[in-house]
């Protein structure tokens, strides 16, 4: 693991970021009448968002391990709790606090991993 280089782990969260914009997007789209104008641009982004992160998921691929990349995804559910209080007006609870303290050692379990 110790080749992997910081570079790479913040290309890997730059598109976990992007990624997760893709759920503000459907929230965002669910608020309006289906079909309607703002429905189809915030769905519409949702499609564009996924595609460019499906090309640029080839490329973390390529630099790292599956079982790194795939293990820091899960940094994708604090990006949601944090667009959820920021853009939503949600309220952080205990339990979300506590979730994101597991979420982030468990990838800090698997990114120093000697093995």
């Amino acid at each position: 693991m110790n080749s992997i280089k910081a570079k790479d782990f913040l290309f890997l969260h730059g598109l976990l970021f992007i990624y997760s914009l893709s759920a503000v997007c459907s929230k965002m789209a669910a608020g309006f009448d289906f079909l309607s104008a703002g429905f189809i641009l915030y769905y519409g982004l949702v499609l564009v968002i996924l595609v460019v992160y499906a090309l640029l998921w080839q490329q973390v691929l390529r630099r790292m391990p599956l079982t790194v990349a795939f293990a820091n995804k899960a940094v994708v559910i604090i990006w949601g709790i944090v667009w959820g209080m920021v853009l939503f007006g949600e309220t952080l609870r205990p339990g979300m606090v506590v979730g994101a303290i597991v979420i982030i050692a468990g990838i800090y379990l698997v990114v120093t991993d000697d093995a």
